[in-house]
């Protein structure tokens, strides 16, 4: 049964990319005509730094999360064997 998920997943994925990718590089071409150079915006230095900080603060809070926050739990509910009689 898994391995049935996991096949039809693969396909509609495969489907997907084929679909977009060729309509991106179309779209691109167009862009890329109609306005040959791309205006930069500068951002201020001090708001990438804290995007960054703030990104990688939640990316580690998910794998804290869901690798070390479930270990810890599962530690807490063993009871010792002492203590059981």
């Amino acid at each position: 049964m898994l391995n049935i998920k996991l096949i039809g997943m693969l396909i509609s994925l495969c489907l997907l990319t084929a679909n977009a990718f060729p309509a991106f590089g179309a779209m691109m071409a167009e862009n890329s005509a109609r306005s040959p150079k791309f205006q930069k915006i500068e951002q201020p230095l001090l708001l990438k730094i804290g995007l960054s900080a703030g990104g990688i603060a939640l990316i580690s809070a998910q794998l804290w999360w869901f690798l070390g926050y479930k270990k810890q739990s599962v530690q807490k509910l063993e009871v010792p064997s002492s203590q059981s009689k």
